[in-house]
């Protein structure tokens, strides 16, 4: 059997981190796992209905169409819903939810089981795969990650300002780098990448350069 290893992919908002871990998952043909729309999912539901629902996660099915790139929640396509402003403004604070945090977690680890996994969100290397092969964390600063969500938005065709982004990227490091349960925390063991200056094709080239040095036992 060929040999297979897990890649862990933090960082904080707008990083890039599903750009990057997609292309990964597709050129090594591994499994794409994005936790964030996980979570945006749960707090899809929650805004739907009400908090009652957070005793009852378990009757929740997320799951991933193929390549990653669809999500269903009990069988809705709801990949476009979960990138609402409205979904953006709460998820991170959903996300501190110790009931959500440990129902989706154990979700996600199960998934990585057999390896073969590039997963990417905020506390990957830290508390989801501990013992994944590979781990990296993006960053960039907050007006570059603004400019890039802001092109993808504009592709949306949603109407927000580049000062608004800003604003609710910063907000959103500070509730995520403090939050109680899981925060956003780069591992020990990981490789710090700063992608404020480097092109999407640079990025995916380096972190597939260190999965196949490992791979190859170098």
């Amino acid at each position: 059997m060929k040999k297979k290893i897990n890649i862990a992919i933090d960082g904080p908002a707008a990083a890039g981190k599903s750009t990057i871990a997609k292309r990964i998952a597709e050129r090594m043909d591994y499994i794409y796992i994005d936790t964030g729309a996980m979570y945006r999912a749960v707090t899809l539901h929650l805004i739907r209905h009400d908090r009652q629902i957070l005793n009852q996660l378990e009757d929740l099915d997320i799951r991933f169409g193929a390549g990653g790139t669809t999500l269903y929640l009990n069988g809705e396509d709801v990949t476009e819903d979960i990138r609402t402003q409205e979904v953006t403004s709460n998820v991170s604070e959903v996300s501190s939810l110790s009931g959500v945090r440990r129902y989706l977690v154990s979700m996600q680890q199960k998934i990585a089981e057999d390896k073969g996994v590039v997963m990417d969100g905020r506390d990957i290397g830290t508390t989801v795969l501990p013992d994944a092969e590979l781990k990296i964390f993006m960053k960039a600063s907050p007006e570059i990650r603004a400019k890039r969500r802001l092109k993808e938005e504009e592709a949306r065709g949603v109407d927000i300002d580049l000062e608004t982004l800003t604003d609710q990227i910063v907000r959103r490091d500070e509730l995520d780098m403090n939050r109680e349960i899981s925060p956003l925390v780069k591992a020990d063991e990981a490789v710090l990448l700063d992608t404020s200056h480097m092109g999407i094709a640079e990025v995916e080239d380096t972190i597939i350069k260190m999965a196949l040095d490992l791979l190859e036992g170098n």
